[in-house]
C-alpha cells in the first residue's frame, strides 16, 4: 500500500493564513515602531533601552522553551495547542496596547519601567500564540508541498499584516511640523489589537489537531526532551542560520522609518513598496524554486540574493538604494516562507528518534536562541546612532532634524544594509551543513508516514 500525506483544502489553507494576518499586524508595528517611539519620540537614552533589552533577552531565554515543553505535554479534550492560542489572544491584544500608553511627561526611569514591563507581558502572550501557530504546521500534514502551501498562505497574509503594520502607524505617528499628540496613534493601536485578536481566534475555530498526536503520543520527561533537542544536528544548524535571519529582520524593520525620514527623505510607503512588492511576488515563486533545488537549497539561494541586496545599500548612491531594497525584498521570500518547512522536516526526523511529535520544544528552543537577536538589534540602534552623532527629535525640541551629519547617515546604512546583509550571507553558509536533503530526507519522510499509520491504528 502506498502511503500518502494528508491533503488540505483551499478553504483550510485560506483560513490558516488569517492568524498570520493578526499576529503580523502586531509584530510589524511592534518591530518598526518600538525603537523610534521610545528613543526618537520620547527621548529615552540608549543606556535605558540597552538595559531593557538585556532583561528582555533573559526573559525570552526562559519563556519560549518553557511554553514549548508545556504545550507538547498538554493533554485535553480540546487538544494540546489550540486552547493556548485561542484563550491567549485577548491578553495579547491588551498587552500590545499597553506598550504605547506610557505615562505622560514621565521621567526616564518611569519610561524605562513602563517599556520593560509592557515588553515582557506582550512578548509572553506573543510567544504563546506564535509558538502554537508555528508548531501546528508540521502536525497537520507530512507533505513538504502542503506545508509550503500553508506557509505561502501564511506568508501572504503575514506580509499584508506587516505592510499594514508599517502603514497604520505612519498615518497616525507625529510628523515633522505637526502636533506631538500621541492620542491618534494610541487609538489606532487599540483598533489594531482588537482586529488581530479576532483574526487569531477565527483560525482556531477552523484548524483541528490530529488525535493521533494528542491522544496516542505520551509525554516524555523534561531531561530526555532536552537531550533529544540538543543532540539534533539538523536543528542546531537550522537554528543558527535562523538567528541570522531574525537579526536581519529586526534591524531592517527598525531601519525603515530612519531610511525613509533621514537617508532618502521620501514617503515611507514608497520604500515599503520597494520591499513588499518583490516579496509578495517571491512568496509563491518559492514553490517552483523549492521543486528545483529542494527546500534547503531554495532557502540558501534566496538568502544569498537578499544578503547581496542589503550589503549593496552600504555603498550604493542614494537614488539606487530603493533598487537594492527591491532585490533584497525578493530574496526575503525564502526566510518568510521556507524556514518553518525546514523546522517541520526537523520535527519529522526527531519523531522517528523520540517517538512523539515535539514541535513545541523545537520552536521554543529556537526562540531561546534567536529571540535575543531582537534584543541585539534593539541595542544596536541607539548605540550606533549615538556613536555616529545622530540628532533625535527628543534632542531637537520634538521636531525632526533632517540635516543629519554624514556620519549619522552612514550609521543608518549600517543598520539597514551592511549588518543585516552580512547576517543573511552567514546564514546561507551555515545551511550548507544541514543534513536533511536528498535520499536521506526521502527515507525520513517515508518512515514518518508509516509511523503515523501505526498511531492512527492505535486510536481504533
Amino acid at each position: 500500500m502506498t502511503l500518502q500525506p494528508v491533503k488540505l483544502s483551499r478553504s483550510y489553507k485560506f483560513v490558516w493564513g488569517i492568524a498570520a494576518l493578526g499576529t503580523s499586524l502586531l509584530s510589524g508595528i511592534y518591530g518598526a515602531l518600538l525603537p523610534i517611539f521610545y528613543q526618537d519620540y520620547l527621548g529615552l537614552s540608549s543606556r535605558w533601552i540597552g538595559m531593557a533589552s538585556f532583561i528582555y533577552a533573559i526573559w525570552n531565554a526562559l519563556n519560549d522553551p518553557l511554553f514549548g515543553y508545556i504545550t507538547d505535554n498538554t493533554r485535553s479534550r480540546w487538544g494540546r495547542r489550540i486552547p493556548y492560542m485561542r484563550f491567549t489572544a485577548p491578553f495579547l491584544a491588551l498587552t500590545f496596547v499597553l506598550v504605547w500608553l506610557p505615562p505622560a511627561q514621565a521621567r526616564e526611569s518611569a519610561l524605562f519601567w513602563w517599556m520593560l514591563v509592557t515588553m515582557l507581558l506582550y512578548d509572553t502572550c506573543y510567544t504563546i500564540v506564535g509558538l502554537v501557530y508555528s508548531a501546528l504546521l508540521p502536525e497537520v500534514t507530512e507533505s513538504d508541498a502542503e506545508r509550503n502551501d500553508l506557509q505561502v498562505s501564511s506568508s501572504l497574509f503575514g506580509l499584508l499584516g506587516t505592510l499594514l503594520g508599517f502603514m497604520i502607524p505612519d498615518f497616525f505617528r507625529p510628523k515633522a511640523g505637526g502636533s506631538a499628540d500621541f492620542l491618534p496613534l494610541q487609538m489606532s493601536m487599540v483598533a489594531v489589537a482588537v482586529i488581530a485578536m479576532l483574526l487569531i481566534i477565527a483560525t482556531t475555530l477552523k484548524v483541528k489537531e490530529r488525535p493521533e498526536f494528542t491522544r496516542v503520543d505520551q509525554p516524555i520527561p523534561l531531561g530526555e526532551a532536552i537531550r533529544f533537542t540538543l543532540v539534533n544536528r539538523s536543528f542546531l544548524v537550522l537554528v543558527a542560520a535562523n538567528f541570522m535571519s531574525i537579526l536581519m529582520q529586526s534591524l531592517l524593520l527598525g531601519a525603515i522609518y530612519y531610511m525613509a525620514d533621514y537617508l532618502l527623505q521620501m514617503n515611507t510607503l514608497i520604500l515599503l513598496a520597494c520591499i513588499f512588492i518583490p516579496l509578495i511576488i517571491g512568496v509563491p515563486l518559492t514553490r517552483p524554486i523549492r521543486e528545483r533545488f529542494g527546500v534547503v537549497g531554495a532557502q540558501q539561494l534566496l538568502l544569498i540574493i537578499a544578503g547581496v541586496g542589503l550589503v549593496l545599500i552600504t555603498i550604493a548612491p542614494t537614488f539606487l538604494i530603493p533598487i537594492c531594497i527591491a532585490v533584497a525584498g525578493f530574496g526575503l521570500s525564502g526566510p518568510q516562507t521556507l524556514t518553518n518547512v525546514l523546522f517541520a522536516q526537523v520535527a519529522d526526523e526527531d519523531e522517528l528518534r523520540s517517538g512523539v511529535r515535539r514541535e513545541g520544544a523545537f520552536f521554543g528552543v529556537n526562540a531561546l536562541i534567536t529571540k535575543p537577536a531582537q534584543s541585539v538589534a534593539l541595542y544596536l540602534f541607539p548605540r550606533i546612532l549615538e556613536a555616529t552623532n545622530f540628532v533625535s527629535r527628543g534632542q531637537n525640541a520634538g521636531e525632526i532634524f533632517l540635516n543629519q551629519p554624514e556620519s549619522a547617515l552612514f550609521g543608518i546604512r549600517l543598520l539597514g544594509g551592511l549588518i543585516p546583509g552580512v547576517a543573511l550571507l552567514v546564514g546561507a553558509g551555515l545551511l550548507a551543513f544541514f543534513p536533511l536533503r536528498g535520499e536521506y530526507l526521502k527515507k525520513i519522510q517515508q518512515a514518518v508516514l508509516e509511523l503515523h499509520l501505526k498511531k492512527k491504528e492505535q486510536l481504533g
